[in-house]
């Protein structure tokens, strides 16, 4: 068959062939059920935003659970606890003491605070100071304080001010040797000269229910006299019931000089009883009647202190 006659055969199968298939028009075509096709692993994978994670309530310095220490020996009383992220004694986060300080809050304890302090002199006469304050605990070993300051003299006088003060523990309790903390303080006064006030407080737990502070204090005015006074405080307390009453002692020592005579002090001496009683657990008062037993001592200082905590 020559070349010519094969194709012309080849050309008419081609077209009976197409011929007999069915077209796109036609009813009968059926392509059958299509396969399901997974869908890629980028769109079932897509990221959801995730819900935010609960929020624990703030808890209160007596409500705050117990934290191992390694090497500390668990006590028998509840405010010996090491509590907080400072890894403090409990007692530590309410004031103990009206006249002497120790360590810092915990991290977001909040307090407000009422102090009534008179004053009884020896000529007969009476003064007084009276302070309303809020505290609240920072993270990184931090507190902060403010007051507001009245000042009463013998005449019955009033002279409004204010007080800022900055605190901080140089470590977490028990890291330092009686847990320093610094301590600076403005006293803004109405009428007479502001004053600085710088601390280096002392703090520890003698044994078993038995805790002490001691500060070491100057206070400097920045104009009129520029008085000056150097101070030694100091408190011990022993629990008779655990979180609810204590009794002890403290002690005010104070060098006072002014500009003109710096080589001349007066020297007070205050020491008496200090008690604190906590109704319940938010609740603090804190009394510590001082007598002077210098002859440039007041006859009697007295510091009452309430605490509220929120």
């Amino acid at each position: 068959m020559s070349l010519k006659n094969t194709s012309l055969a080849l050309a008419a199968l081609l077209l009976l062939s197409v011929a007999g298939q069915p077209t796109f028009a036609d009813d009968s075509f059926d392509l059958g059920p299509l396969p399901e096709l997974p869908l890629p692993s980028y769109l079932t994978d897509a990221p959801t935003t995730p819900p935010p994670p609960p929020t624990s309530p703030r808890l209160r310095s007596f409500e705050l659970p117990p934290v191992n220490v390694v090497g500390q020996r668990p006590s028998d009383l509840r405010e010996e606890d090491r509590v907080g992220s400072y890894g403090q004694p409990r007692w530590t986060a309410t004031r103990r003491f009206p006249n002497t300080r120790v360590y810092v809050v915990p991290e977001g304890k909040i307090e407000g605070e009422l102090w009534f302090i008179p004053r009884f002199l020896k000529s007969g006469e009476t003064n007084g100071r009276y302070l309303a304050e809020i505290e609240y605990g920072l993270p990184n070993r931090f507190q902060i304080d403010a007051y507001y300051r009245l000042d009463i003299n013998e005449a019955g006088d009033g002279q409004n001010g204010a007080q800022f003060e900055v605190r901080w523990a140089l470590a977490d309790w028990g890291k330092i040797p009686f847990n320093p903390t610094l301590y600076v303080e403005y006293i803004a006064h109405e009428d007479d000269p502001d004053g600085v006030e710088f601390k280096l407080l002392f703090g520890d737990e003698l044994a078993p229910r038995i805790h002490w502070g001691v500060n070491l204090v100057a206070e400097l005015e920045t104009g009129g006299h520029r008085e000056y006074t150097y101070e030694i405080d100091g408190g011990i307390s022993y629990t008779l019931l655990d979180e609810k009453f204590s009794v002890g002692a403290e002690t005010k020592v104070e060098f006072i000089s002014t500009h003109n005579n710096r080589a001349s002090y007066e020297t007070s001496i205050l020491v008496g009883p200090s008690v604190q009683w906590r109704p319940v657990p938010r609740l603090s008062v804190n009394l510590a009647p001082l007598f002077g037993i210098t002859p440039d001592s007041a006859t009697a200082r007295v510091y009452l202190n309430i605490g509220w905590e929120f």
